[in-house]
């Protein structure tokens, strides 16, 4: 079901079985597969794919060249930078040990998430599986090859944590107990993973 207000370029394939929110703008050459679900006032922009039965939340931007794929979600407020890449196959292969084509029955969908709010830079990989928590930054070229604490900045490869991200995206900077934004003033309580110990 698709909703009067949505904008379809005539270049886009969207499948009749798939649900587009009101206001949302799919581009040129997208391609959005059945029982995908995108929510209202979504931005899907050229070349991207979303694959069947992914939800995509209200209200996120998805950049040129996004593959969101089977087993993925994403919450509402993601921003998905061009050609950022959520994979599901944790063993990817063409053919089974015989030799025989891999069917849709020969393999597991892994399950991942990129939670409110979350955005995710240009060129990123999310590997199979992995979530990335609420507000996360994910930097630009990052393979994230394990889950993302909420609002935590990872960058690299294999990404690793940098920091913390105020609501507005700008790093937060320690003071006392506590974190705070330099740019609007917001502060945070926030427990570290133990990674932050270490974190280079």
């Amino acid at each position: 079901m698709t909703e009067a207000s949505v904008y379809i370029h005539p270049t886009a394939d969207v499948s009749s079985e798939a649900s587009i929110g009101a206001g949302t703008k799919v581009w040129h050459q997208a391609q959005v597969r059945e029982g995908a679900r995108i929510g209202r006032q979504c931005i899907l922009g050229k070349g991207s794919y979303v694959d069947k039965d992914v939800t995509i939340g209200d209200f996120c931007k998805l950049q040129n060249g996004v593959c969101v794929f089977h087993g993925f979600n994403v919450e509402a407020g993601v921003f998905l930078g061009p050609g950022v890449m959520l994979l599901n196959d944790k063993h990817p292969r063409a053919i089974n040990p015989d030799g025989s084509p891999k069917a849709d029955t020969d393999w597991d969908v892994s399950q991942g998430l990129i939670g409110y709010g979350a955005a995710v830079g240009g060129g990123a990989v999310v590997l199979p599986g992995v979530n990335v928590g609420r507000m996360a930054l994910v930097g630009a070229g990052a393979v994230v090859t394990r889950d993302v604490p909420e609002r935590a900045i990872v960058a690299g490869n294999p990404a690793r944590l940098r920091g913390f991200a105020c609501d507005c995206g700008r790093p937060l900077q320690k003071r006392g107990s506590g974190y705070v934004c330099g740019h609007d003033g917001r502060t945070y309580e926030i427990a570290e993973p133990i990674e932050a110990a270490s974190r280079t």
